[in-house]
């Protein structure tokens, strides 16, 4: 038989453990309502954001659509340097294709991956690029970002607005590699990859533009594409 004091110990273990189990249950409950209550929220912040580095790049003659909503998912695409999933933003003017956006990575900046959003018109023009994370060294590799660069009259980023999609691999450089694009003193390694990347991303495009501007979802992107 159990002595009091053992029946006193399994009512304080029980009791306990309800309390324990109805914590759990509410805090649970409270984190799931904090979700739910919080994600339109959080949507439409994320939303604002994107929508903010299109506007940079994405000129509002171009379209009548929304790119946001028009959207294509591409899997994880070396010549982009993106891992996971990533959207596409299509620009469509009087239903025809204008233009696109999409996420671009570069693998092999100075101090990690650079991942930007790049736009290209519909022959694969490079309409404009804007870096939205990178962890390059501040005063130095940081210029990549307008609000970072000293030249606030032409930012270096700039050096991308309409570049055509017939420019040859070998002015894809910096000028000291023989290219065509400018880098500020000390700081090569950064724009290098930059310029490496949206080259790359610009030859997918071109090699894939008419499955990236369907209007569903489609196998068969061009592989390959990206070499240098």
């Amino acid at each position: 038989m159990s002595t009091p004091a053992e029946k006193h110990a399994l009512r304080v273990s029980g009791e306990t453990a309800l309390t324990l189990v109805a914590f759990i249950v509410f805090f649970t409950a409270f984190l799931a309502w904090a979700f739910l209550f919080t994600k339109p929220t959080i949507e439409q912040s994320a939303r604002s954001e994107k929508l903010a580095v299109l506007n940079q790049i994405l000129p509002a003659k171009l379209y009548d659509n929304d790119p946001l909503a028009d959207t294509l998912t591409l899997p994880a695409e070396p010549a982009l340097g993106t891992t996971v999933p990533s959207a596409v933003y299509r620009a469509r003017l009087n239903s025809q294709p204008s233009a696109l956006a999409l996420d671009v990575v570069a693998p092999d900046g100075y101090s990690g991956n650079i991942r930007m959003l790049a736009a290209f018109n519909a022959q694969g023009q490079v309409i404009g690029v804007r870096v939205v994370e990178h962890k390059e060294t501040p005063g130095l590799g940081d210029y990549i970002e307008p609000r970072k660069d000293k030249n606030k009259e032409r930012p270096w980023i700039s050096q991308f607005d309409h570049v055509p999609a017939s420019l040859s691999a070998q002015n894809w450089h910096v000028r000291k590699d023989g290219g065509t694009f400018d880098a500020y003193a000390g700081a090569t390694v950064t724009p290098r990859a930059v310029i490496k990347a949206i080259y790359k991303a610009q030859k997918f495009v071109i090699a894939n533009r008419q499955a990236l501007f369907a209007r569903e979802a489609k196998d068969g992107l061009a592989k390959g594409q990206n070499g240098r």
